[in-house]
Order: C-alpha cells, then sequence, then structure tokens
C-alpha cells in the first residue's frame, strides 16, 4: 500500500507540533491498525503496520496455528501456516501480510479523527512534563488576552493563567505584552495542563533577586525571610555566608542598578533590604528599619511574641502607613511585634497580627483559588478546542 509523500507528511506534524518522530509514528500505526479492524479484520486482531524508505505501508496480521479453527480473524491451521512459515506448529504464531489496496470512507476517516486525538495527547503530555520541570521558577511569556480580570499568557507551548489574586494590584495587562511571571503550580488534566502563574507571589520576588544579583545563585549571600505586599511594598532579610562580603550592598548594586531594576519589575514596589540575625531582638530591630528601635523584649518565647519600645518621634514611622511596616516586620521575623504607645494609633492594632494566623488565611485562599482555577481552566479549552469533542465522539463509535 502505497501512500505518496507519507513520510514527509509525518516529517512535517513532527516539526510543527515539536513532536518526537516516533510518538508520531506510533500514532498512525494505531489508527491504521483500526482502519483495518473496520474494513478488513475485527477489533483485537492482532495486526502489525510497518513503513518502508520509500513510503509504503505493510499490514501484518498475527494469527495462532491450532489444529481446528474456531475463528479465522486470530487462528490458522496448521497447513495453512507452513505456506507461510516451513517450520511453523501447533501453539506457536504465524505473522501473515495482507496489505490492502485502500480504505473506505468510514475507515478513513475513524483513522484521522484518532491520529489528531493521539497527537493532541502527545502534545498535552509533553506540554505537562515540560512546565512541571518549570514550577517554582520564572518563565517568559506574551499576554494573550484579559478576560473577566483573568490573564492569559502564551508561555509557547501552553497557555498559563494568572487570576486577578495572583496580580500586582495597579498593574495594567494588554495583549501583546511581554511579562515575566512565576510559575506557581502546575497540574495534569485531561484537557491539557493547568499552570497557574503569579507576580503577587513572595516566590516570585525571591527569583527576580536570584536573577539581578549573581552572589544569591552563587550561595554567597542566601536570603532568609520575605515579606511582601504586591504592589506597594516588601522587606528582604539577607545575611552574607562571606565575612568581606556585605549582603545588603551586593542586593542594591552600583549606584543602585540591582535594586532599581527589580523595582522596575515589581512597578515600582517599594523593597527594604535587612540583614538577617538568629538574635531576634536583633532581627526584629533592624525589620522594623526604617525606624529606629529603643528596645525590644520578648515576652513569650514559645508563641514567638515580642514588646517594642520607640520614641514618641519614631512610632508613626515604626508602625507605618495602616500599619504596614509593623505587619511586613512581624511576617518578616515570624514574630508578633506589640510596640508600646501604639494603641490609638491608626492601623497599628491591624499591623501587630500573628503571622500564624495570616499563614492559615493563606492556606484557605489557596484553596478557593485551585478551585476557581480549575474552572477557568476548563473553560479556556472548551474555547480554544470547539471541535474535539466531535472527534472524541468519533473515537468512542468506533
Amino acid at each position: 500500500m502505497a501512500i505518496p509523500r507519507f513520510l514527509a507528511a509525518i516529517n512535517q506534524i513532527c516539526e510543527e507540533k515539536k513532536l518526537p518522530r516516533d510518538i508520531v509514528i506510533e500514532a498512525v500505526k494505531e489508527a491504521l491498525v483500526r482502519a483495518y479492524w473496520t474494513d478488513y479484520g475485527t477489533k483485537g486482531q492482532k495486526v502489525e503496520v510497518e513503513f518502508t524508505n520509500n513510503g509504503d505501508v505493510r499490514f501484518f496480521v498475527i494469527k495462532e496455528v491450532v489444529e481446528k479453527v474456531e475463528d479465522p480473524f486470530f487462528q490458522i491451521s496448521l497447513e495453512e501456516a507452513q505456506k507461510y512459515n516451513p517450520n511453523a506448529k501447533i501453539g506457536e504464531e504465524v505473522k501473515i501480510e495482507n496489505t490492502p489496496k485502500e480504505f473506505g470512507r468510514i475507515a478513513a476517516q475513524k483513522a484521522k479523527n484518532l491520529i489528531i486525538q493521539r497527537i493532541r495527547e502527545a502534545e498535552r503530555e509533553i506540554a505537562y512534563n515540560e512546565y512541571k520541570e518549570k514550577e517554582d521558577s520564572v518563565v517568559m511569556g506574551i499576554v494573550q488576552r484579559v478576560e473577566g480580570g483573568t490573564v492569559y499568557i502564551d508561555l509557547g507551548r501552553a497557555v498559563g493563567i494568572m487570576p486577578a489574586v495572583e496580580q500586582i494590584p495597579h498593574e495594567r495587562y494588554y495583549p501583546g505584552q511581554k511579562l515575566r511571571t512565576y510559575v506557581k503550580r502546575v497540574e495534569k488534566t485531561s484537557r491539557g495542563p493547568h499552570i497557574l502563574l503569579s507576580r503577587a507571589d513572595v516566590q516570585f520576588l525571591a527569583k527576580i533577586f536570584e536573577m539581578e544579583i549573581p552572589e544569591i545563585p552563587a550561595g554567597i549571600v542566601e536570603i532568609k525571610s520575605i515579606a511582601r505586599e504586591p504592589g506597594s511594598r516588601s522587606k528582604v532579610a539577607v545575611v552574607s555566608n562571606k565575612e568581606e562580603i556585605d549582603p545588603v550592598g551586593s542586593c542594591v548594586g552600583q549606584r543602585g542598578t540591582r535594586i532599581n531594576a527589580i523595582n522596575a519589575e515589581l512597578s515600582g514596589e517599594k523593597i527594604d533590604i535587612v540583614v538577617w540575625d538568629a538574635d531576634p531582638e536583633v532581627f526584629i530591630k533592624k525589620a522594623l528599619s526604617p525606624a529606629k528601635v529603643d528596645e525590644v523584649k520578648i515576652v513569650n518565647k514559645t508563641k514567638r511574641e515580642a514588646k517594642v519600645k520607640v520614641s514618641p518621634e519614631q512610632l508613626s514611622l515604626a508602625i507605618g502607613k495602616g500599619g504596614q511596616n509593623v505587619r511586613l516586620a512581624a511576617k518578616l521575623t515570624g514574630w508578633k511585634i506589640d510596640i508600646e504607645g501604639a494603641e490609638n494609633i491608626e492601623g497599628a492594632k491591624e499591623g501587630m497580627v500573628d503571622f500564624k494566623e495570616e499563614a492559615e488565611e493563606t492556606n484557605k485562599t489557596e484553596a478557593d483559588l485551585k478551585q476557581e482555577a480549575e474552572t477557568i481552566n476548563d473553560s479556556e479549552t472548551k474555547i480554544n478546542n470547539p471541535e474535539e469533542q466531535n472527534n472524541q465522539s468519533s473515537e468512542n463509535e468506533s
């Protein structure tokens, strides 16, 4: 059975879809076997398909040698088998070439649908594996569209989604925009990989630091903790593993070049860099910068509660607008911080939070987000692949 330019067509599919050749070959072979069942055999019959170098396709039927033939599709008599293999014996299998000249319209259509389905499955599997490896890293993509507050980003082989909760507040996204995002989670679904992207996640800031500051991936400077309110302000605690290296200076860079590049990536988000310290009293003092702290007293080490004393003129600065400074310091250090004399200042109560309670709330939000993202992913696939259900139906009929 000769199929003109058959191998050339397979090679073209492999190139366009960026699929391994053996995967496409196996999909085509499976489709041809099913087409053979439809027109010349029966379902479940052992059929092998081989391709020659010149583009010919050869079909071979595998039958068991038996004394008495009960099913001619699966069995063959010893006398008949020895015409193909003189050494054939009872209980063995013989390989008989039976290449058809052509297939009927129905068989050909079923074969086409199956090839399309298998290629899509292969694309999904390869895309999932590719982006699963990129989980917990930053990727570059192009904004495809924005719908209902959700940003759809073309990553090349797949489309990732960035829900509103994962976006930096006040940022504006538009089609064609190049955008760096953090691959927060990749999950396998029946409709392809679900890729959750984020620019608001703490890890996005950490990865940007690694990209802009070579001393971090080199292990010379280490990020110990990060507290972030996306689009507004962040605090990053760093430490140097070499005494002669200034961790803050490494992050800021000459004339602020490094930190300015990070600020630009985060749309002007302010970043405070502080030196981490194993002593909680010292660390809390530094975390509350730019305020000058007079005294830090550990109230309860088990519950990680501390009381801080500052001068009256430093009180507002220590608390920050809306309690932001003390709130970020609490997240950064992992301690509940109580500032003396702050009871009557607006936002102070909200600022002096227990970071453990916030972590529990974050986990709840994450669960809600997962459910929302799965719904978005399902809708996205239906929009992009309206014909897939028709192909699936055709496959089920076979």
